[in-house]
């Protein structure tokens, strides 16, 4: 009897071995096509988007005025517009606004709703908190609890029911604010708690994501002042939070990926993170202003078997001869902006393409493992 336990303890170890190799080698096929741009000639960073009623959303955002740069001495203007775009007659609308202009928010779908948190716009952050409902032609907007404190540039994700918010920005300062509402509790009951923050520096533009019950934090930039300036820190540290078990460091990723497209995607047993800021042109975006090419394309994967990253792909981009003069010609991979799984597919929408440059253009992927 012994030895049968044995032998058998020995067959499961063989076959997790096996498991955890076939997941490890087990690549993934991107498949990337566009939807009709945004009608909007130069498109929006830090949008909210998400889906209601069958129709994908893109709320809110900011931009330059067409022809302007932040060098050339453009002002950045936000956008209250709500653009809905239905796949049966394939066109975009705009049907309704946001109670007011506002971007750089956490966007996440819940229960065929899009929940919009906090923002800012050129004055200040806000605590606002709320779900968008696209019905039978109408916008509808009903109010969530507002955050502790105003907030911008955090990241999010939901886990079951429960909201959690993390890091960001309240001016001048990045926090290691951890927040979560249960959307599961009535709407009498529902406030948000106060959490114990991550082990890690505070941050903003991280990624956030849920898989396996848990939430995790990845990436994004710290603060510090050099010559009394803002200075950003790139980072490549992660964590897993788990209710009742708290904070646990995981692998560091390969580089960082700040302002990449959040929450990152959850697959079987993995995460994928979309491309961002890994921070190597951060000191020369001053001096290359039209020229700068643009921001990573890797595609990272997270294994929660092997608990390891790897580069996955790559973000479909074309880079046309005229991008200097023309952003809006060629397709890159998007910073500040939310992902989006929509009908099967990955959806990045708008977002900024290089520093002071949106684009207009929304990416989509489908997926096959391989």
């Amino acid at each position: 009897m012994t030895r049968q336990v044995g032998n058998i303890g020995l067959l499961v170890m063989v076959l997790t071995m096996i498991l955890a190799c076939d997941n490890k080698n087990r690549a993934t096929h991107f498949d990337w096509q566009q939807l009709p741009k945004l009608p909007d000639a130069v498109g929006f960073a830090g949008a909210f988007a998400g889906v209601s009623n069958g129709h994908l959303l893109v709320a809110g955002g900011a931009n330059f005025p067409e022809g302007t740069r932040s060098w050339t001495g453009g002002i950045k203007q936000w956008s209250d517009k709500v653009f809905a775009f239905d796949k049966q007659t394939g066109s975009w609308k705009v049907v309704g606004a946001l109670p007011r202009p506002i971007g750089y928010g956490v966007s996440l779908n819940w229960k065929d709703r899009l929940i919009v948190l906090g923002g800012d716009d050129q004055q200040r952050h806000y605590a606002d908190a709320y779900v968008l409902r696209y019905q039978a032609d109408q916008l509808l907007i009903d109010s969530l609890p507002a955050l502790p404190a105003p907030i911008a540039n955090a990241c999010g994700a939901l886990v079951g029911d429960v909201v959690y918010v993390a890091g960001g920005i309240h001016s001048p300062t990045a926090t290691d604010v951890f927040w979560a509402l249960d959307l599961g509790k009535p709407e009498a009951e529902r406030q948000w708690e106060v959490l114990e923050t991550w082990p890690g520096a505070p941050r903003m533009l991280s990624v956030a994501g849920t898989l396996d019950g848990a939430f995790y934090l990845m990436s994004g930039v710290s603060l510090h002042e050099t010559d009394s300036l803002p200075s950003r820190n790139y980072l490549t540290d992660a964590y897993r939070y788990v209710a009742d078990k708290g904070w646990q460091k995981i692998a560091d990723l390969p580089h960082a990926v700040a302002a990449a497209p959040s929450p990152a995607y959850a697959g079987s047993n993995q995460l994928m993170v979309f491309g961002g800021d890994d921070g190597s042109l951060a000191e020369q975006n001053n001096t290359l202003k039209d020229e700068h090419p643009g921001f990573t394309t890797d595609i990272l994967r997270y294994d929660l078997t092997a608990e390891s990253w790897r580069r996955e792909g790559v973000v479909g981009t074309d880079i046309r001869p005229d991008a200097a003069a023309d952003p809006n010609a060629s397709t890159w991979a998007p910073v500040t902006t939310p992902l989006v799984v929509w009908q099967d597919a990955i959806v990045l929408p708008v977002g900024e393409v290089r520093p002071g440059v949106r684009t207009n253009r929304i990416l989509m992927a489908t997926l096959a493992e391989k």
